[in-house]
């Protein structure tokens, strides 16, 4: 008779469940790189008051990991130990406020971008130019093109272990270059995001402009994970990058993107080992060409295999 996983054990704890709950679940399927091993345990929410019956149920040494889009994401090989919550259409919601919108976790950027451009609300097009999801975006102040979220953050609705929401204003998440100080336990349920009257045709043509400019610049229709590492004060990763001589730099199936050098990129075969270990040599290469350290963008989780 084959053992009980782990898994086993923690669903059968819990309630009920609404949103859809998975065992050994596939986790590739949600990243843009489109590798990586499996989750213990993977929920996809039907909405707020379901996610907190599936926390406040789940065994407390039971650890819990969040994803959204998997744009800025590697799984490694080995998958992710506990239970992996993937926000999806329960939470993405739009709302309009006074000062602009509260935008559920789950909703693309793109797509509050444009939502803001029919409300003829501007501010917003930044986020037209950062693949992903508002909470991925609040989690790592994400930017693009001038601007960052911690410019336009009123306010964050966080969701504790203990099933307990918060609302947090925008100075109590620490946002700096690429990063909040949010618990790793802390789950971002909705942000209050500031937008002003705007002409639709000015935000329209402004979106349109980062479209264009990310097409000239940046792999768009491969498998990749957006840009891998930040940007070293007053220095351009890719430039760094470039320097080092990394460009099209392979290891396995990966390859340093050759149109944009600080994206890597999967061919079509590559184990997230693969990805990692070539991001490493980047970095080492960097170091030793310029003495600067270059640190991931990219978010790496689970074990490796």
């Amino acid at each position: 008779m084959a053992a009980r996983s782990p898994a086993a054990d923690w669903r059968d704890a819990l309630p009920p469940l609404r949103g859809r709950l998975t065992s050994d679940a596939p986790l590739a399927p949600y990243t843009w790189f489109r590798v990586g091993g499996p989750a213990d345990l993977l929920f996809r929410p039907a909405d707020e008051a379901d996610l907190i019956a599936f926390l406040t149920a789940l065994p407390p040494e039971v650890p819990v990991t969040v994803i959204g889009a998997g744009s800025n994401l590697l799984v490694r090989d080995g998958g992710i130990p506990g239970a992996v919550i993937r926000l999806g259409p329960g939470f993405a919601a739009i709302t309009r406020t006074e000062s602009g919108f509260e935008v559920g976790a789950g909703a693309l950027d793109l797509t509050v971008s444009r939502h803001a451009e029919a409300e003829s609300l501007g501010g917003l097009e930044f986020l037209s130019g950062i693949p992903g999801t508002i909470g991925g975006a609040v989690r790592m102040n994400a930017g693009a093109f001038g601007r960052e979220i911690k410019d336009v953050i009123g306010s964050v609705r966080v969701l504790d272990r203990a099933g307990q929401v918060h609302r947090l204003e925008a100075a109590a998440l620490g946002l700096s270059y690429r990063r909040s100080s949010l618990p790793e336990d802390m789950i971002v349920l909705s942000a209050a995001l500031a937008a002003s009257p705007d002409r639709p045709e000015a935000v329209a043509l402004r979106m349109d402009q980062i479209r264009i400019a990310r097409e000239e610049a940046q792999p768009q229709r491969s498998r990749t994970g957006g840009s891998t590492f930040a940007n070293p004060p007053g220095e351009s990763a890719w430039k760094l990058i470039d320097g080092a001589g990394c460009r099209g730099l392979t290891r396995g199936g990966a390859r340093v993107s050759e149109k944009h050098c600080n994206f890597l990129i999967n061919l079509g075969e590559a184990t997230a080992a693969e990805i990692e270990d070539l991001g490493e040599e980047v970095r080492r290469r960097v170091f030793e060409t310029s003495g600067i350290d270059l640190h991931w963008e990219i978010r790496r989780i689970g074990v490796r295999a």
